[in-house]
C-alpha cells in the first residue's frame, strides 16, 4: 500500500450533508464539547453538540475495528458502497461480529445512563467515532421504540461551506480522530491485533506516521527519545512486521488482501495471526540479519526457501496428529535449520504442490470451494508428506541436541579452531577487523570457561579432602 502523495480531503456527499443540516437540532438544553480535532484540545475550543436521527448516521468502512473484514469482502465481492442500504448492512454485520461482550456492556450502559459522550461525524453523517453506539441505538430502538433511542448526540465536523473553520477534514485528520479516541480511554486499543495492524497500515498510507500514531497513546506520549524509539520498534515487530509477512503469503497464493483466509478475528480456531507473529519475530528477522544467518549456517540464496517452507507449514496449520501447534513450529524452525540434515529434510516440503487437483476444488454441485475450505482440503491431501518430512527433521534435530553435551561442544570448538582450513591468510583483507573481534570474543569466552572449571575443580577437591 503506497502512501498518499497529498493530504487528500474526503469527498462529501452533498445530499446527505444537506439532510443532516436540515434535521440536526441542539436539543432542549444546548451543550458543547471539546473534541480531538485539529487544535481544538490545545485551544480549548468547544463545538456544538447536536441531536441527529440515528437513521441518518452511517457506518464508515475505513473503521480500524473491521479493517480485515472490509478488505477481504472487497477482494471477493467488489467495493462496498458505504452510502447504500446493502453497504450499511454489510458493515453492521462486521461490527456485530466484533467483541460482542463489549457491545452488550455498552448496551447496558446506554439503557441505564443514556448516551454520555457525543459521537463525531462528518458533515454528511459518516461516523468517525461512535459506530458501535449507532449499532446499539438501532438494537434498542427495535426492542423498545422510545424517542430517546431514535436520536444520537453528535459533534458535526465542518463541511465545504465552513471555510473559516478550515473546511472538511482531510483523510489524515479523520484517521487522527479515530486513533486518538481509540487510545485515549486507557492507553490500549481494543482492536484485535490483525485489525490493529491493518488500521496502522492505513493510517501510514493516509500520511500519519507510526510515530505520530503512538504519540496519541498515553502509554508512549511522554517517553524519553530512546524509550520512544524502542517502543516504535516494538510496535513494528508486533504488528507491521507480521502484516508484511502475511501480505507476501497472500500474494504468493494470489489472494492479495484476502485477510479472512488468515484469520477472522480473536478466537478464530483456524486463525494464523500468532503463527505469522512468531515467524516474523523468531525466523524472518534472523533471515534478514547476515550475522544471524551465519549462526544458522544459512546461505543468502536459502532465505527464500526457508520462507517457502514456513508459509506452507502455516497454510497447513493443523499438526494435531503430532501434538504440536503451528506457531510453536515457527519457534522451533531456527533449531531445525541449524542442523544440515534437518534443513535438507525441511526443504523437501517446498516440493509439495501449492494447488489441489481441479476436481477436488469443487463441491458436489460443481462450485469451487471457498479459500478456507481449499486450505483444509489441501492440508489433508498433503498431510502424509508434511508429517513425514517434519517428523524426520525434528528427529534429526533432537538427536543432534542430545549429542551436544558441554564436553562435546568444547571438542567441536577446538576441532574448528585447529581445522586445516583455519588459515589467517585466507581471510579477506576487508574483514581483518571482524576476524580480530571474533578471536577476542573466543579468548574471552575460553578464559571465562577455564576460570569456571578451575573453581569447580577446587570445590571437588575440597570435598575429597573432607572425606
Amino acid at each position: 500500500m503506497k502512501k498518499l502523495t497529498t493530504d487528500a480531503t474526503r469527498e462529501i456527499i452533498k445530499d446527505l450533508a444537506k439532510e443532516i443540516k436540515l434535521r440536526a437540532h441542539p436539543g432542549p438544553k444546548p451543550t458543547k464539547a471539546v473534541i480531538e480535532f485539529r487544535t481544538d484540545r490545545a485551544s480549548g475550543r468547544e463545538r456544538n453538540i447536536f441531536f441527529v436521527p440515528v437513521e441518518l448516521l452511517l457506518y464508515r468502512k475505513d473503521n480500524g475495528r473491521i479493517a480485515s473484514d472490509v478488505l477481504s469482502h472487497e477482494r471477493n465481492h467488489g467495493k462496498i458502497v458505504e452510502a447504500s442500504v446493502d453497504g450499511q448492512a454489510i458493515l453492521r454485520k462486521f461490527l456485530e461480529a466484533k467483541d460482542k461482550e463489549k457491545t452488550e456492556e455498552l448496551k447496558r450502559s446506554i439503557t441505564h445512563d443514556e448516551q454520555r459522550e457525543p459521537a463525531i461525524i462528518t458533515c454528511d453523517g459518516f461516523l468517525i467515532n461512535g459506530n458501535r453506539r449507532k449499532m446499539v441505538f438501532e438494537s434498542l430502538s427495535q426492542e423498545n421504540p422510545l424517542p430517546k433511542f431514535g436520536m444520537m448526540k453528535v459533534v458535526i465536523l465542518p463541511g465545504e461551506d465552513d471555510g473559516e473553520d478550515g473546511g472538511p477534514p482531510t483523510m489524515k485528520e479523520i484517521e487522527q480522530i479515530e486513533n486518538r479516541y481509540q487510545l485515549q480511554s486507557d492507553g490500549k486499543a481494543e482492536y484485535y491485533a490483525f485489525d490493529k495492524a491493518l488500521s496502522m497500515q492505513r493510517k501510514i498510507y493516509c500520511g500519519m506516521s507510526l510515530e505520530e500514531q503512538l504519540k496519541d497513546d498515553p502509554q508512549y506520549a511522554n517517553l524519553e527519545k530512546k524509550d520512544f524509539e524502542r517502543a516504535v520498534e516494538k510496535v513494528k515487530n508486533e504488528f507491521l512486521g507480521p502484516l508484511d509477512c502475511i501480505d507476501r503469503y497472500l500474494e504468493g497464493l494470489n489472494r492479495e488482501k484476502l485477510y479472512s483466509t488468515v484469520s477472522t478475528g480473536l478466537g478464530d480456531p483456524e486463525g494464523r495471526w500468532q503463527a505469522f507473529l512468531d515467524y516474523y519475530k523468531v525466523v524472518y528477522k534472523k533471515l534478514k540479519d547476515p550475522n544471524e544467518r551465519l549462526k544458522l549456517k544459512l546461505r543468502e540464496d536459502e532465505v527464500g526457501k526457508v520462507e517457502s517452507v514456513a508459509f506452507k507449514l502455516i497454510r497447513k496449520r493443523d499438526f494435531s496428529k503430532i501434538g504440536v501447534k503451528v506457531h510453536n513450529l515457527m519457534r522451533d524452525l531456527p533449531n531445525m535449520l541449524e542442523n544440515a540434515e534437518a534443513k535438507r529434510e525441511l526443504f523437501k516440503i517446498i516440493q509439495i504442490p501449492a494447488d489441489l487437483p481441479k476436481q477436488k476444488m469443487l463441491d458436489a454441485n460443481g462450485h469451487e470451494h471457498d479459500e478456507r475450505t481449499i486450505d483444509k482440503l489441501w492440508g489433508g491431501e498433503n498431510e502424509e508428506q508434511f508429517l513425514r518430512h517434519l517428523n524426520t527433521a525434528r528427529t534429526l534435530q533432537s538427536q543432534k541436541s542430545e549429542l551436544e553435551t558441554p564436553l562435546h561442544l568444547l571438542e567441536v570448538a577446538l576441532s574448528k579452531l585447529t581445522h586445516k582450513d583455519m588459515d589467517a591468510h585466507a581471510v579477506n583483507a576487508l574483514e581483518y577487523e571482524r576476524a580480530m573481534k571474533l578471536t577476542k570474543d573466543i579468548q574471552r569466552e575460553a578464559n571465562s570457561l577455564e576460570h569456571e572449571f578451575y573453581n569447580l575443580m577446587k570445590e571437588r577437591d575440597k570435598l575429597k579432602t573432607k572425606k
